[in-house]
């Protein structure tokens, strides 16, 4: 029977196969030649200095050279993961975008600049599900166009600027998108709310305008919403409420106002609520306080009102509470003592009142409590430390009475305690004073009584102690048991007896003030063993006896106050030598004689040398002349005569004395150049160098030069030539003559001027070492923290000793030299914005926004600048990197984001990350760039002062324990 249909012959289908085969082939080898290509055209493109790249030849197949994955089935690249490798150059539009089969693409974290190839959303492989090109610097626009299949989209913590593209709607399979840390400028685009599938959305650390989109109440699937750090302004929408799955809404740093949603709390599955720094008004909605599975709150910094609700006691799950900088009033609840992973509870400038809740901290697990700044009454509660892990107090400001709690006493924990202007009274227990972590104790300023000279003092961490302002008697003690004292003020209270000698061991000691007190005997000699020592108060005692000479040897002592006591005799000549001396008064006193005529004695007012027999010194102290003896006896011939040979023995002497006093006044010196007036501030420098010295050493390297090396001394110095001598007015020397007198172990000291009609030359001591900028990417995280504590304590010199307050001007790294032993070396700007480096300051990367627009430099824009030089410790980065463009305050914007974010492997510097490094600490990384966040904060006023900024790191750098997301408090 004949068949149906007819059937191909056994040869024919063997053919069709084989021809298929070869067809598939030629395919697969035409794609891998494809991708080779593109690989290779790549590598050539950019800058590859580690070699991470070097296996990509002919020596291995394509799958298995370094950063490419291939699928298993097909051998095409399937994964290309080229992050943190240091790779640089720019992309072009036929790059890596194209490989055919591409699904993951990740170059992140490179050096990769320039603008993204215009084509990389309208022409990239379709196959494209994951694409980061996060932590580079790319500039430029974000493109046009779609990947519809593309899931996770990171262009963040690039340099990137204009607006979001409306075109970003149509990447409907997203489900992380991060466009923070650039520049970008305009609204949110309504269309991103078409992104319904999208779980994680950040645009923080930008420059967005105008209203948060009403529409992301249809972007369902939301968990994560970061969109803090902008300019964001109008109310928060209600819609949000709808987005039932968010875990994590952070809205901080806008201008939002309006109050808080009550629909918030319809976030049942809410973590984490930020919405510090804004300008919301009204209370907290109760139905926040049903957000039963928040763990961080914070409302700070808002203009909130109302009374604190007691539903908080819902929060169970709360660790950290942050309400501080609002206007709250009432009670602290009750309800808060039921929290028991409370951990962090700041409530700090409020308006609150009442007693603190007698059972805070018996159930809870505090590590940090600050109620300082408010109204509050009644006695400091017994169980703060039951959980034996709180480690900050800090209550100063308010109106708390009564004892000291005995359990306070044993809270060995504690590190920092702050409890002054209060009413607290009693004495301080024999326990509280043998504490072993505390390192700043400040409870001045209440009622406490007591002999704290007969107890034991053993607290070796003790770098900070203030008993100012209370009722404290009897002796007092011989040692604290610290040898790390730097700020001691003892002012204000009844002790009386002597001034233990054993104080001059205190070698660390900066601030010592005894003033007010009954003290009597002399001023011991042993005081001046204390080298490091700014600023000395013995005001208003009966102390007797002299001034001690030893004080002349001081070397960083400028601020010395002796007034109202009982000293005798004549005040040092040495004293009107010291160099580094601003302010003295000894005025009320028994003295007698002359009064120096130089030194901080030179412009003295007369209220600080009056009530004294004094006379002299300079015409602004209004003392009158010293009179010469007339109608002399015939006994004092006779006396003159016996004495004559004594006074020829110390002509010698006295010759010499006079010289090194006139060396260290100006004088005029004539060679070949012509007549050139010298002035040293230092009379060892002023032997050691002359003006052929200078000009030859001027000579060499453009007027900044290393000095020869003197025969005598073995001294070293650099020349720095002054441009434009013509221009220079008189006052420019005068100012300069007062940076030749300071002294201070972190700055570069100003030893000598050298001018004629025709040139001017600054000389500098010579420090052996280098830029920060040149080697801060090698520093380790030990030796970071040295250097920010340096500058700190050179701002806090300058700042806060120095009358009138020195300015640094220039505040970058290029100003910081770090010497063999790891101390930084902060050299000053010039007065007057003469030089040419100090007018190219107002252009530069560190300067304030403020001293940008008006050109007048102040103490808050140093600390404007010294935040930068933090971020730029702990990240690696510089605000005049190409990433960051021409707008410095982007680095600052991106820090705040990082921040915010939290992450801190994506910001941190690689050299000093927690893991890489064995002496890094998470929680001081992240507490050192609170701070820095701070001193950068756009309102000048709201950056703290040298004096705090020193008192902070020394804090943030012995924290050992803290929740990563803390806050700092202004109140710390």
């Amino acid at each position: 029977m004949a068949k149906t249909g007819a059937q191909a012959s056994p040869v024919v289908v063997f053919s069709m196969f084989m021809l298929f085969i070869v067809l598939f082939f030629s395919f697969v080898v035409s794609d891998n030649g494809k991708e080779v290509e593109i690989l290779l055209s790549f590598k050539s493109s950019i800058y590859d200095p580690s070699g991470f790249l070097s296996n990509w030849d002919s020596s291995a197949t394509f799958c298995q050279w370094h950063g490419v994955t291939c699928n298993n089935n097909l051998s095409h690249v399937d994964k290309l993961d080229l992050s943190a490798k240091n790779l640089t150059g720019k992309l072009v539009s036929s790059s890596i975008f194209h490989l055919p089969f591409i699904q993951t693409l990740n170059i992140s974290n490179n050096q990769f600049y320039g603008e993204i190839p215009e084509d990389i959303f309208s022409s990239s492989s379709s196959s494209l599900r994951f694409l980061n090109l996060s932590n580079n610097n790319f500039t430029g626009q974000i493109p046009s166009g779609s990947i519809p299949g593309l899931k996770v989209l990171d262009l963040s913590n690039n340099m990137l600027s204009g607006k979001i593209p409306p075109e970003i709607g149509s990447f409907y399979s997203l489900k992380f998108l991060d466009l923070g840390g650039n520049v970008l400028v305009g609204e949110i685009p309504v269309s991103i709310t078409n992104i319904t599938s999208l779980q994680f959305l950040t645009l923080a650390s930008n420059q967005l305008v105008g209203p948060i989109p009403h529409g992301l109440s249809k972007m369902k699937s939301l968990e994560w919403i970061y969109v803090g750090y902008n300019n964001l302004s109008g109310q928060i929408p209600e819609e949000i409420g709808m987005l039932t799955s968010l875990n994590h809404l952070d809205l901080v740093y806008n201008n939002l106002t309006g109050e808080i949603p009550s629909s918030l709390g319809n976030l049942s599955d809410l973590q984490y609520l930020f919405l510090y720094q804004n300008k919301l008004t009204g209370s907290i909605p109760d139905s926040i306080f049903g957000l039963k599975k928040l763990v961080s709150l914070d409302l700070s910094d808002n203009s909130l009102s109302g009374e604190i609700s007691e539903l908080v006691i819902h929060l169970q799950n709360l660790e950290i509470l942050h309400l501080f900088g609002n206007i709250f009033t009432g009670k602290i609840p009750k309800a808060l003592t039921s929290l028991p992973r409370l951990q962090v509870l700041q409530l700090w400038s409020n308006r609150l009142s009442g007693e603190i809740p007698e059972s805070l901290g018996r159930n809870n697990n505090l590590t940090i409590l600050d109620l300082s700044t408010n109204n509050l009454t009644g006695r400091i509660p017994d169980g703060l430390c039951s959980s034996s892990r709180l480690f900050k107090l800090i209550l100063f400001s308010n109106s708390l009475e009564g004892a000291i709690p005995k359990n306070l006493s044993t809270c060995t924990s504690l590190q920092r305690v702050r409890l002054q202007s209060n009413r607290l009274s009693g004495d301080l227990s024999s326990e509280f004073t043998k504490l072993p972590l505390v390192y700043f104790l400040d409870v001045s300023n209440n009622d406490l009584t007591g002999n704290i000279g007969d107890q034991e003092w053993d607290m070796p961490a003790l770098e900070m102690l203030s008993l100012a302002g209370n009722k404290f008697s009897g002796r007092l003690p011989n040692s604290f048991g610290s040898q790390k004292i730097e700020d001691l003020d003892l002012s204000g209270n009844g002790f009386s007896g002597t001034i233990p000698r054993s104080f001059g061991s205190l070698t660390e000691l900066m601030q010592f003030s005894l003033s007010e007190n009954k003290l009597i005997g002399e001023i011991p000699e042993e005081l001046s063993s204390c080298k490091k020592l700014v600023s000395l108060d013995l005001s208003h005692n009966q102390l007797s006896g002299q001034i001690p000479s030893g004080f002349a040897e001081m070397p960083v002592l400028s601020q010395l106050d002796l007034s109202d006591n009982q000293l005798s005799g004549e005040v040092p000549p040495q004293l009107g030598k010291m160099e580094s001396l601003i302010q003295v008064n000894v005025s009320h006193n028994h003295l007698h004689g002359s009064l120096p005529s130089t030194g901080a004695f030179l412009a003295i007012n007369s209220s600080a040398v009056s009530g004294n027999d004094l006379c002299g010194g300079a015409e602004t102290s209004g003392l009158p002349p010293c009179k010469k003896v007339k109608n002399l006896n015939w006994w004092f011939y006779v006396a003159c005569s016996l004495v004559a040979l004594v006074l020829l023995a110390f002509a010698a002497f006295g010759f010499i004395f006079i010289r090194k006093r006139n060396n260290l006044e100006l004088k005029r010196v004539e060679n070949e150049d012509g007549i050139w007036e010298l002035q040293f501030f230092d009379s060892n420098v002023s032997k050691s160098v002359t003006v052929d010295d200078i000009t030859l050493s001027a000579k060499q390297v453009n007027g900044i030069c290393r000095g020869n090396k003197s025969s005598a001394n073995d001294f070293q110095f650099v020349v720095k030539e002054m441009n434009d001598v013509n221009s220079i007015p008189s006052s420019f020397w005068s100012e300069i003559k007062q940076l030749g007198k300071l002294q201070h172990p972190n700055l570069v000291n100003l030893i000598g001027t050298c001018r004629s009609d025709k040139n001017a030359y600054l000389v500098y001591e010579y420090i052996k070492g280098k830029l920060l900028s040149e080697i801060l990417h090698e520093l380790t995280w030990e030796r970071r923290r040295k250097i920010a504590m340096g500058i700190a304590k050179a701002l806090k010199f300058l700042h806060s000793y120095c009358s009138p307050s020195i300015i640094v001007g220039d505040m970058s790294p290029e100003r910081v030299i770090v010497d063999g032993k790891d101390e930084p070396r902060l050299r000053l700007s010039l007065p007057g914005l003469l030089s040419t480096e100090n007018k190219a300051f107002i252009s530069s990367a560190y300067v304030a926004p403020e001293t940008r627009e008006s050109k007048d430099m102040s103490e808050k824009s140093d600390i404007y600048g010294f935040g930068l030089i933090l971020i730029e410790l702990l990240t690696g980065k510089s605000p005049a990197d190409a990433e960051f463009g021409d707008q410095h305050q982007s680095m600052v914007e991106w820090a705040r984001y990082c921040y915010s974010d939290c992450h801190l492997d994506m910001w941190v510097d690689p050299m000093i990350r927690p893991g890489h490094a064995s002496d890094v600490n998470h929680n001081q990384i992240v507490e050192t760039l609170n701070l820095a966040l701070h001193c950068t904060a756009g309102d000048p006023t709201a950056r703290p002062s040298a004096t705090d900024v020193s008192k902070t790191l020394q804090s943030a750098f012995r924290i050992t324990s803290c929740v990563s997301t803390l806050k700092l408090s202004s109140s710390v």
